[in-house]
């Protein structure tokens, strides 16, 4: 299991920055019981190694005007690789396309769009997406509410996994 090839300071980094990427490091070092120094040597050697991809602000859509979230999910009427990596690159390409994820079932991709009001959305839908070469099939849901939107992994869960282990 990956999460056994480090030590139980590095997962706590990890756990800590997940929960608040701006803290400094000198707190990040309080708070895992190490000093700033190692702290940062570690912060560092995770980044390289890539358990830490990078830092962002969680911002919110709807402050900012962005109104509507719906997940799509896409059928492709071919899927080679070459076919799924331009469906891929396609969807980089496409502002409104927050999230895109392959999956193994009865569609090929479910992408997360977000989108300031739903008239943009139907736009996007109908000249990009729907238009799109070697796409099938499009269906969409139109997210109400969030009730639960957590980044990142259970530490707690891989914690008790790893103790389980010993």
């Amino acid at each position: 299991m990956p999460g056994n090839r480090l030590d139980q300071i590095d997962r706590k980094i990890l756990a800590e920055l997940q929960a608040d990427g701006r803290m400094t490091n000198v707190e990040l070092a309080s708070r895992v019981g190490i000093s700033a120094p190692p702290c940062l040597r570690r912060v560092r050697a995770l980044e390289e190694q890539g358990f830490i991809r990078g830092y962002h602000a969680d911002v919110d859509p709807r402050q900012l005007g962005f109104e509507v979230t719906v997940f799509a999910s896409v059928g492709l009427v071919k899927q080679a690789e070459a076919d799924l990596t331009a469906f891929e690159k396609r969807c980089h390409d496409w502002p409104l396309v927050r999230e895109c994820h392959m999956l193994n079932g009865e569609v090929d991709f479910l992408l997360k769009c977000t989108s300031p009001d739903l008239r943009s959305f139907q736009t996007f839908l109908t000249e990009e997406l729907t238009a799109a070469p070697n796409v099938a099939s499009v269906k969409t849901s139109l997210v109400i509410r969030d009730a639960k939107d957590e980044p990142g992994v259970p530490f707690d869960v891989l914690e008790a996994r790893l103790a389980a282990e010993r």
